[in-house]
């Protein structure tokens, strides 16, 4: 290096930083030897804190502003000063520059499925991801904690153990909610705060904070979501007896319709309406069940489960006999917002017919004195 460049580095009296890129959360001021000019300007922008490191003790945190390097309580020595060493002070300074602004958008996701015990379907797994934003709260301790002396440290540095620890937090909190699964897509949001909480204590320690904390999917494995599309489709087939008939008709119309089958086409047509025509048989007039066959048993009735919204926490399920001694001890009443499954939203209580019974049993009156 020429005593020219040298020289010129000596007059460079303006510490900035401006960040053209997505994912640094921290750059340190570059200056050969790590010498700090007495009397330099230092501009720190908003959403920037500048930590001022002084022979590898941290010694100052800088909010946003301009200020001069030259009060005499500060850690800084000119390197002009020092002809003895040679323009070599021995008094070394570091300049970090740490990004306060939010990052966002940034992926979460559980690598295993988390067991969670629940009311409806007993023990099951689950598996969920969302995105979070995460920005630095505490330059200091950030710097102390996580970045040490790295001259440029990046957000994916750190965003693997904040993903551990999301992960963690969630598999605790889902275990301990109590919702169940089919009711949780009504409480993403909710379940979004509690975890936001449950994290905040951990990242103090890394000075950093979570504004926001986003579940976008909680899924169940395969085979349990295609037990339930099962279970859906039955329900909206309605009569399995009435449906059978109606598909073995369809069937019949579409093997007439294709002449390209022939005989075999004509053969399952007439088997179809032989067995269509046996199975009428056995029926009665107007296809009801002749007098000897005994009638099937009518199935069990579906007994309902109710949760209760109140200050906007949800507790349940509580069944119907639950429901009826909260009303006598005056915890459910007329106006509490209650939901089953199947209902279609939140509603009062005495709205719900089979609840509005509840509250009309009343005492006979007294007899005459």
């Amino acid at each position: 290096m020429g005593i020219f460049d040298f020289l010129s580095g000596q007059f460079i009296d303006v510490i900035h930083w401006t960040d053209d890129t997505r994912d640094t959360m921290v750059w340190r001021f570059e200056r050969q030897g790590h010498e700090i000019k007495y009397g330099a300007k230092l501009t720190v922008r908003e959403g920037q804190a500048a930590v001022f490191v002084h022979e590898g003790q941290l010694a100052d945190v800088f909010t946003p502003g301009l200020y001069m390097l030259e009060t005499n309580n500060m850690p800084i020595m000119t390197t002009l000063q020092h002809w003895d060493h040679g323009f070599r002070s021995p008094f070394k300074s570091e300049i970090y520059f740490v990004n306060t602004t939010r990052f966002s958008n940034l992926k979460w996701g559980t690598k295993n499925p988390i067991m969670v015990r629940d009311p409806e379907f007993g023990p099951t797994r689950l598996r969920a991801f969302g995105t979070y934003t995460v920005k630095v709260a505490d330059a200091a301790v950030f710097m102390r904690e996580i970045v040490g002396t790295d001259g440029e440290f990046t957000m994916d540095e750190v965003s693997y153990q904040i993903r551990n620890i999301i992960v963690q937090e969630f598999s605790r909190v889902i275990a301990a909610s109590g919702i169940p699964v089919l009711d949780m897509a009504a409480n993403t949001a909710d379940l979004g705060k509690l975890i936001a909480s449950a994290i905040d204590p951990t990242m103090k320690q890394y000075g950093l904070t979570i504004p926001e904390l986003y579940i976008e999917n909680i899924s169940l494995p395969r085979a349990v979501e295609e037990a339930l599309d099962k279970r859906t489709s039955m329900g909206l087939a309605g009569d399995l007896g009435k449906f059978t008939q109606y598909s073995a008709a369809e069937a019949m119309t579409k093997a007439a319709d294709n002449p390209a089958g022939g005989g075999m086409a004509a053969g399952l047509g007439a088997g179809m309406g032989m067995a269509m025509a046996g199975q009428m048989m056995n029926q009665g007039p107007w296809g009801t069940a002749p007098a000897h066959a005994a009638p099937p048993p009518p199935p069990p009735p579906v007994e309902h489960v109710w949760h209760i919204a109140k200050d906007g926490n949800v507790t349940g399920p509580y069944s119907k006999a639950a429901l009826g001694r909260m009303v006598t001890e005056g915890a459910l009443t007329r106006e509490s917002m209650v939901w089953t499954q199947g209902q279609d939203g939140w509603m009062k209580a005495e709205d719900v017919m089979e609840l509005a019974q509840l509250f009309t049993v009343m005492p006979p009156p007294p007899p005459p004195a």
